[in-house]
This record gives structure tokens, C-alpha cells and sequence, in this order.
């Protein structure tokens, strides 16, 4: 189900006391911004929330107005949501949810009492960085891309035929998903082949960009993780059965020391674990199919690359 919040965000913006206008369109939805607060941005009980609520909506907002003056945004998200439903064969019930957010991710997935919620913020798509909101300047025409890798994920943690470790834990959790928690609970090989069946799925759904798009990358990062291909997948293997948010952090997340992403003397680059993940799966995708890969364990996965890699090698 498509969730289109832009008309309640406009009317925070149309206020006369936007800051107190921003609280109560908060309360209202609170059932997707408080998890998106969590989970991208800060706890919603904390002193900078305020802080963070005011900025944004004193922030120029000429840049999206034009955006959304030129895009129709919602036929988008409906045609992708469409797309994706057909691509995974859906079976479980998934949200949505055009947004514009606080600065913090472009996009994201929630689990919400065991319903998958794939959101955009589209501050960051409006073609034009824009310090005062943190958008990042991305093309309109991503925002498919990043919806389809988005609801790739939800399905994993949602869907009743899923036998992820993803799944499981968002279960244990009442259905709600914590990125820190699945960060200290699910091991790395999941993390990782979680986020690289996501970027096949948005592959599949958006083709026709850059390579290094798919990854979140710049190109001269996404070059660097392939010459360091060899060096990395030999490095990650005494990780990938263990779990521990320092992992999620070193190879699926920005913001990491230097010091904290080196391997074998190499530095590895941020993020590095997109590409490696989508390594991983390719074999399960080839033999059984985006559908039955997004559902898949670990293990079932790992087993089907092992296969692969038995019968080039007969």
C-alpha cells in the first residue's frame, strides 16, 4: 500500500508555528516516524529532537518543490511497488511510504507489528545537494532503484516463506525491526547477503545505471572495492559466522575509522560489504531466481554458491 505523507509534511511547512506543527504531524504518523527516528536518526525522547525537528522545517525547500513540480513521484513508487510485487512474488503485506525526512538516510525498511514498510525521503532527490536539509542531490530517477532495494529487504524480515535469520529475529522482536539489534544478533554472512540480494533486486527493477549506483558508491570507491576484491573475500571469511554490531558497522556502514576497516594491511572502503554481498548470492540467483533468493537462509544460499563453484570446476 502506497503511504503518501508529502501533503501532511506541506502543511508542517505552511504553518504559522512550524516547530509545534511538526510535533503533531509527528504524533500523528507516529507509528512509521518514531521507528524511522530510531533506527536513522536519534531516539525521538531525546533533547535533540527538538533540535533536529527545528532545523528541518526552517530548511529552503526550493529544491524539492521544483523536484515535485517536474516528477510524478507517486506513479513511481506505485509502478515500483507493482514491479517488485510481481519480481519477488510478494506474499506478505508491505507499505510504501514517500517521506521527506530529517537528513538522515535516503531511504530504509521498518517492520511496524510484523508489516514491512519500505520508505524514500525525498529531500535527497531533488537533483541538487542542499546543505540546509543534508540532501544528498541524488537524481528523481533513482528513486526506484533505492525503493526496490528497500522492499527486497522488508520481504526477507516479513514474508511467511522466508527462512532468512532476519526474519526470525524481527519475530522474536514482536515484528518490529532495530537495525542495532539485528546488528548484534544476525551473524555477517547474513548482513551481507541481505544487502546484496537487495541490490540485485534493484538491478533487476532499475537497470540501466551506473554500476557503482546500486552500491550507495562513488565511482572511484566501487572501483577500489574491485581491485580489492580478492584480498577482501579471503579476509572476511573468519567473520562471516559471527555476529556483532562492530561487524555491521566495519563493512556495511559510513562514518568507520580507518583503523576499524583494515584488513590485511588494506584499508578496506566504506561500505565495502554491498559489493560483497552481492558476490555472494549471484550463484543462488542464477540457479533459483530472485524470488526463492530473497527467501532463502544463509546456508541455502552459501550451499548454492558451493555448487556452482563444484561444477565450474568438474
Amino acid at each position: 500500500m502506497l503511504i503518501n505523507l508529502l501533503p501532511d509534511f506541506f502543511a508542517v511547512l505552511d504553518s504559522t508555528d512550524r516547530l509545534a506543527a511538526y510535533q503533531r504531524y509527528f504524533a500523528a504518523h507516529r507509528q512509521i516516524l518514531e521507528p524511522y527516528w530510531q533506527n536513522y536518526v536519534i531516539d525521538p525522547d531525546s533533547p535533540h529532537f527538538v533540535d533536529i525537528a527545528r532545523s528541518s522545517v526552517v530548511a529552503d525547500r526550493s529544491d524539492l518543490r521544483t523536484m515535485l513540480e517536474r516528477t510524478d513521484v507517486v506513479s513511481l513508487a506505485r509502478n515500483t511497488e507493482q514491479q517488485c510485487r510481481e519480481l519477488l512474488a510478494v506474499d506478505c503485506d508491505v507499505d510504501v511510504v514517500l517521506m521527506i525526512g530529517v537528513g538522515a538516510a535516503n531511504a530504509g525498511e521498518l517492520a511496524v507489528n510484523g508489516r514491512g514498510v519500505a520508505f524514500v525521503c525525498l529531500e535527497h532527490f531533488t537533483g541538487t545537494a542542499n546543505p540546509q536539509t543534508d540532501g544528498l542531490g541524488l537524481d528523481p530517477e533513482l528513486i526506484p532503484l533505492w525503493l526496490a532495494h528497500e522492499i527486497a529487504h522488508v520481504v526477507r524480515y516479513t514474508s511467511p516463506t522466508s527462512r532468512s535469520e532476519m526474519r526470525e529475529i524481527v519475530s522474536e522482536s514482536g515484528g518490529y525491526y532495530s537495525y542495532w539489534d539485528t546488528g548484534r544478533r544476525a551473524t555477517l554472512r547474513e548482513l551481507l547477503l541481505n544487502e546484496g540480494l537487495a541490490v540485485h533486486t534493484s538491478r533487476a527493477i532499475s537497470p540501466g545505471h551506473a554500476l557503482w549506483e546500486y552500491f550507495g558508491f562513488e565511482r572511484r570507491q566501487y572501483a577500489d572495492v574491485r581491485q580489492l576484491e580478492s584480498v577482501l573475500s579471503r579476509a572476511i571469511v573468519g567473520d562471516l559466522d559471527h555476529a556483532g554490531l562492530g561487524l555491521r558497522l566495519k563493512y556495511l556502514s559510513g562514518g568507520v575509522s580507518d583503523a576499524a576497516r583494515t584488513v590485511d594491511r588494506y584499508v578496506m572502503p566504506e561500505r565495502a560489504g554491498y559489493y560483497l554481498g552481492a558476490r555472494m548470492c549471484e550463484a543462488a540467483i542464477d540457479a533459483h531466481g530472485l524470488a526463492w533468493a530473497v527467501r532463502a537462509s544463509a546456508a541455502e544460499i552459501t550451499a548454492a554458491a558451493q555448487q556452482s563453484s563444484s561444477a565450474m570446476t568438474a
